[in-house]
């Protein structure tokens, strides 16, 4: 089965840095992957990509080294089952609220004796090899989020879950449960010392985590707390924001 890297990266001890994917083209997650990210997201639970549009991203994806991960819409055995079976190597699952939650996203993405996943991987045969089948448990990654005051309340019990790999910080929702204004850098006291635990407590468990930045400078500086996972921006925002620079410099007096 082709190497998951991102496992690969982990156990050297190293941080993923992860890009983010809302424009739903091919052409554009295939830009995005001969960049060099060591991993891309495919955004399913917000914006305006469809799983037909997720899998011609998967494909183009897989023309570099580059590791397809996909944030499901939410935890529901259907999506993250054929998600699997398209050749995602990792899933992101949003509102990972109790023990129960982890527990069914581990059943969902794990073949027998482990899990509940039905077989059909039919483009994941393509893009792992002819033995995914015998290493699929192994390889695949599954992260679940963590971003609300329910999450926290239960956070040993999500974290104690036998076969969930990785945890998530989505800082916006998080802010927002914890009664502050939505950030992803600059959090209020409440919100920083939320991430501060979740991480703190992710470690104890030897669980990696992961979390949403939005700028280089604030994601380096989580990687120096210990994060392994980190995304910063989006193909949309990166769109974005390059073409507000130069019509910056073009339009200055």
């Amino acid at each position: 089965m082709r190497e998951n890297r991102l496992r690969s990266i982990w156990k050297q001890g190293g941080a993923a840095v992860n890009g983010w994917l809302a424009i739903p083209n091919g052409f554009a997650a295939e830009t995005m992957a001969h960049q060099g990210w060591d991993t891309l997201t495919i955004d399913l639970q917000h914006g305006v990509v469809d799983y037909a549009a997720m899998v011609t991203m998967l494909q183009a994806i897989s023309t570099t080294p580059t590791v397809p991960v996909v944030r499901v819409p939410w935890l529901e055995p259907g999506i993250l089952m054929k998600t699997l079976d398209a050749g995602a190597y990792a899933v992101i699952c949003p509102m990972v609220n109790t023990r129960e939650d982890a527990q069914r996203l581990v059943s969902y993405t794990h073949y027998a004796p482990r899990g509940t996943r039905s077989f059909g991987p039919v483009r994941a045969l393509l893009y792992g090899g002819a033995d995914y089948f015998e290493h699929a448990n192994d390889a695949i990654v599954t992260f679940a989020m963590i971003e609300t005051a329910q999450a926290l309340d239960n956070l040993d019990a999500i974290l104690s879950v036998e076969g969930l790999d990785a945890v998530y910080i989505g800082p916006s929702d998080l802010s927002i449960s914890l009664g502050c204004k939505p950030a992803f850098d600059e959090l209020e006291p409440k919100a920083a010392q939320a991430v501060d635990h979740i991480l703190a407590r992710a470690k104890a468990h030897g669980i990696v985590a992961g979390i949403h930045n939005g700028t280089a400078e604030a994601a380096r500086g989580r990687i120096a707390k210990g994060f392994q996972f980190v995304t910063i921006g989006s193909d949309a925002r990166l769109l974005a924001a390059g073409s507000q620079e130069i019509l910056k410099k073009m339009r200055a007096r």
